[in-house]
């Protein structure tokens, strides 16, 4: 087509050059006027809408232009960007798939295309798009970079890793690959590396502030905490000023503040997982003969989770709830896994689902109430839950705290773990269960032989005091009680959780700084889970940390007969130990500050009288109180879900609820 005089475009673009689009845009319509189908003209004045976001404008005389110049790529793939922006996911595709038509080898057009695809949970093809694009353009800085975000969330973490070294080597001082990279190596556990990587992030760009929360986690990890309180100073500083970069589930060992919590977790969720434009569920209610209950984990193996659910899941009341597993877990043969595989009525494989599809499956299965193990743990699909495909979704077990999430709306406690004066600390409606929060399972085994002193590397003789927490949990604080215990119990060692050699090497030396020889820390490397309990049984005392308490350790240790020693304190994750021992009938071992949890621990650890009456009082606790009573706990769950069902049938909104203690013996099929 003949295009309009050379002088008026090429001034339409000067001015669009210069970055006045009002006026580009004025000088385009000028010449439009005298030629409606100037394709210069046209072009231009796309492109000045495009800059001024008035995308809907812009894709107006996209569609024009290419009616009148159909064959050109250039312009498909300005239109396929443009549709992209409008969340015109399939018509944006048609358009990039124009353009690869028209000319193969346009790698921007491969990047975009394959952006687009990962964000419509296309992995698979999106990743096929990058390495198309990476083909013809090797050193493309972003496309090395999204192509690792990709297979990080393929869980091909190896090659995830290989694209951001790449891309790091192309590209030194982008700081958001030297992020990127960190992360990936925490989630392999390498939190070393990890950390050098998140540190040289901060050092290109301090105001990484996601860098931050990462860098603290891995510090955590490795018991490194040299530089850890300006850190974790500077972690509280960015959940202050709201601004959603910190991982919610890093903060609860970094501080102990329902307030912080909450604030924390509101801001990620609004940053990373908003509640979608247009929910799933609109107001039906299904009706069915039984309450329809789908679990949602990535945790339906061997997991902690696991442990402690599956028997809950086995002794649901099958004539009044449908059970449903919706299921991420990876591919595991073990025993667990089969275990909850029959405990289900329905067990459904999503991991090859993207959230969309897994949140319509779950309004097709026409779910009552959605339960999230998750939370913020690794695996989650918080994108699913976004989408709001149940009536009713709630907060269970596998994140201790807030959600801040406005679909998620309850979460099950007791009256421990969430006071009521702390109640305004959770943006969810609280399940006030009778006896404790958390499920139990009695099939776990219980030890009937112990290994030898000497087969698990302890001394024969002395007295032992135990955490098997995960090392992020000890705080230098908590630590330099522990420490003191050691110097005033004579012949006493601390076993640890064998996390890394470099979690054991800071420890020691941490140790040795306080004035104790560092051969009295014991680690003690991971083992199957019936082994991992008959440890137990080598022990004398169980030390719980703070603010992070023990959940599945404190059970397992309660269950295999040791007594646990906790400190309470402000949030749910503070809480939890406390919770147990109530609902064991030792609320004698709760303590509320550090200093009164040294002279207990003290105490049991010196008065040898007071440590069996404990013991003895444990043992015939465990077959009669509440805590490992599974089917007790089910009665009161399953009430919880009857009254949020109930509510919801009637058109009340969700509402704190208040479970009064059920006794009895109905059967279960």
């Amino acid at each position: 087509m003949q295009g309009a005089g050379s002088r008026d475009i090429e001034k339409a673009q000067a001015l669009y050059g210069s970055g006045n689009m009002a006026a580009a845009a004025q000088a385009c319509k000028a010449i439009l006027r005298r030629n409606g189908r100037d394709v210069p003209a046209l072009y231009l004045l796309a492109l000045t809408a495009v800059q001024q976001r008035d995308c809907a404008r812009a894709e107006r005389v996209f569609a024009k232009l290419t009616k009148i110049e159909p064959n050109s790529a250039e312009i498909w793939a300005n239109r396929g960007a443009n549709l992209y922006a409008l969340n015109l996911f399939d018509r944006a595709l048609e358009a990039f798939d124009r353009a690869l038509t028209i000319e193969p080898a346009f790698f921007e057009v491969l990047y975009n295309r394959g952006k687009l695809l990962n964000d419509v949970g296309r992995l698979e093809e999106a990743l096929a798009s990058y390495d198309k694009c990476l083909e013809l353009m090797p050193g493309f800085v972003e496309a090395l970079n999204n192509r690792g975000n990709l297979l990080a969330k393929l869980e091909r973490n190896d090659e995830a890793l290989a694209s951001y070294q790449k891309c790091i080597a192309v590209a030194p001082t982008f700081a958001t690959v030297w992020k990127n990279a960190g992360i990936i190596l925490s989630k392999m556990r390498r939190y070393e590396e990890a950390a050098k990587a998140l540190g040289r992030a901060l050092e290109l760009d301090p105001n990484a502030e996601d860098a931050i929360g990462y860098l603290v986690h891995a510090r955590q990890q490795l018991s490194e905490w040299g530089d850890l309180p300006a850190l974790t100073s500077r972690l509280l500083d960015c959940v202050q000023k709201g601004t959603g970069a910190v991982i919610p589930f890093v903060l609860i060992a970094a501080a102990d503040s329902c307030r912080l919590q909450l604030q924390c977790a509101r801001d990620y969720i609004a940053k990373e997982y908003p509640p979608a434009d247009r929910m799933l569920w609109r107001g039906k209610r299904d009706t069915h003969a039984r309450i329809r209950i789908a679990y949602l984990s990535a945790d339906f193996r061997g997991h902690a989770v696991a442990y402690l659910t599956a028997g809950l899941f086995e002794h649901h009341d099958r004539t009044k709830f449908e059970t449903i597993a919706i299921s991420f877990s990876p591919g595991d043969p073990g025993e667990m896994q089969a275990r909850i595989r029959n405990a289900f009525e329905k067990f459904t494989d999503v991991r090859n689902k993207n959230d969309r599809e897994v949140a319509n499956l779950i309004r097709e299965l026409e779910v009552d109430i959605a339960v999230d193990l998750m939370g913020f743990t690794h695996y989650h699909r918080l994108g699913v839950l976004a989408l709001r495909p149940a009536p009713i979704q709630l907060n269970y077990l596998g994140y201790p705290g807030t959600m801040g999430a406005p679909y998620i709306d309850y979460i099950i406690a007791d009256r421990y773990v969430v006071p009521s004066h702390l109640r305004s600390g959770y943006s969810e409606h609280i399940v006030y269960l009778p006896d404790t929060f958390q499920a139990n399972d009695t099939k776990r085994p219980l030890p009937t032989r112990a290994p030898s002193r000497l087969e698990v590397g302890l001394p024969e003789r002395g007295f032992v005091f135990c955490s098997f927490n995960n090392p992020a949990k000890i705080t230098p604080a908590v630590f330099d009680v522990w420490m003191r215990l050691l110097l005033q119990v004579e012949n006493s060692v601390l076993w640890l959780l064998a996390d890394s050699a470099a979690s054991e090497r800071n420890l020691r030396r941490e140790a040795q700084a306080r004035g104790i020889a560092p051969d009295r820390l014991i680690f003690a490397p991971r083992v199957g889970y019936d082994d991992y309990l008959a440890r137990y049984r080598l022990a004398d005392l169980f030390l719980d940390t703070l603010p992070f308490n023990g959940g599945t350790t404190a059970s397992d240790a309660l269950w295999a007969g040791l007594p646990v020693v906790t400190c309470s304190g402000e949030a749910f994750a503070a809480r939890m130990a406390g919770s147990l021992l109530n609902a064991i009938g030792l609320p004698e071992l709760i303590t509320q500050t550090l200093s009164d949890y040294e002279r207990l621990a003290l105490k049991l650890a010196t008065d040898a009288g007071m440590l069996t009456d404990i013991r003895a009082k444990l043992s015939r606790n465990r077959a009669t109180y509440p805590l490992f009573d599974t089917d007790r706990f089910r009665r009161h769950i399953e009430a919880a879900f009857t009254t949020m069902h109930e509510r919801h049938r009637r058109g009340e909104p969700p509402a704190d609820i208040s479970v009064s203690c059920i006794e009895g013996n109905e059967k279960t099929s």
